[in-house]
């Protein structure tokens, strides 16, 4: 596998490591306060593990493969999760959360099979919210109003951490652009997905793409996304300009979930079907979960964000290839 590293010239990490440690801490307790603000959050316990089988692990791009073990006590297997996007639903159902309300939880996953670039690491941590909603709100409009939201708690949050550490200098546009990955693509036909996202973001900043996960016209996708827990007509990806590296930054992926009608839509069209027998997919067909909104917000990824960092390791403790620590260590980016 092929080194990815970006170096950006003359980088010299704006905050010492006593004060990066500081204001890493600054970043997760500020922002969590503001986003539970403003969607209407409780914070709950999540598990760093389910069980085998059941459907209730995110299957990601259906490639990746999960970190299991046997539990000899339980005679059975576990798996480290992916992400919590289908517990969640369970869990507000389990926790009588009612319309208006959500959760929030840290999210620590392992996916083992990830390429390791300055975004992307073996360790994951994200804030997993999700909110119940009524039937009127599955609609655009509310998925935009809900970015919106997120947005403004990013803004604030940035506001108010330059406030406590003046060597920081992140703008973040609270003015979101919204587009689908269909007009997207008839803007840019000639480009792949990812340098489509590029060239827009870098005119725009501030980027909701809409829509992802169905064919295209041009018969691809414009990403890759599991068929059981966002609807594909209403779901979408947030996305940063980020200045250090001079490319876009993926802050979360989110969107309203599946109904029983969409599910087996999606399903059917990923050749899935077989996954309508597992115990949460038997839930959802049966309406026996409630409606609801929901993503993941990636916690290393807004701290490298907004603490303008040039390198996700520099946030958060994990294992990187041996050319990547000589790069680094070579241009002045500091891995912990």
């Amino acid at each position: 596998m092929s080194n990815k590293v970006i170096i950006p010239q003359g980088y010299k990490p704006k905050l010492s490591s006593y004060e990066l440690q500081l204001a890493i801490s600054s970043v997760k307790r500020i922002f969590l306060s503001q986003l539970s603000h403003e969607l209407n959050l409780k914070r709950v316990s999540a598990p760093l593990f389910v069980k085998s089988g059941m459907g209730i692990n995110d299957n990601l791009n259906g490639t990746e493969r999960p970190v299991s073990f046997d539990i000899p006590a339980c005679d059975y297997t576990a798996e480290i999760v992916h992400s919590l996007a289908k517990w969640k639903r369970f869990a507000l159902k389990e926790y009588g959360f009612k319309a208006h309300n959500g959760l929030v939880t840290d999210m620590n996953a392992i996916r083992r099979d990830e390429e390791l670039d300055n975004l992307h690491s073996i360790y994951v941590d994200q804030w997993d919210w999700e909110k119940v909603i009524k039937v009127t709100y599955r609609n655009e409009e509310y998925l935009k109003t809900t970015v919106r939201k997120i947005v403004k708690a990013i803004h604030t949050a940035n506001d108010i951490l330059k406030e406590e550490f003046s060597q920081l200098t992140c703008k973040i546009d609270p003015d979101v652009t919204f587009i689908s990955s269909q007009e997207l693509e008839d803007m840019y036909p000639a480009l792949t997905p990812v340098e489509r996202e590029h060239e827009f973001t870098k005119l725009h900043k501030t980027v909701f793409i809409t829509q992802i996960g169905d064919l295209l016209k041009s018969g691809q996708v414009h990403g890759n996304r599991a068929p059981d827990y966002d609807d594909w007509a209403l779901n979408g990806d947030l996305l940063i300009w980020n200045e250090v590296l001079g490319c876009p930054i993926e802050i979360s992926s989110m969107g309203i979930r599946v109904d029983s009608k969409s599910l087996k839509e999606q399903l059917k069209k990923a050749g899935c079907e077989y996954r309508e027998k597992e115990w949460f997919h038997q839930m959802l067909l049966n309406d026996e979960l409630p409606l609801t909104i929901g993503g993941g917000i990636g916690q290393s990824r807004l701290c490298m964000l907004l603490l303008q960092c040039a390198h996700i390791g520099e946030v958060q403790s994990s294992l990187w290839d041996e050319e990547t620590k000589t790069q680094c260590k070579k241009h002045n980016i500091p891995l912990l």
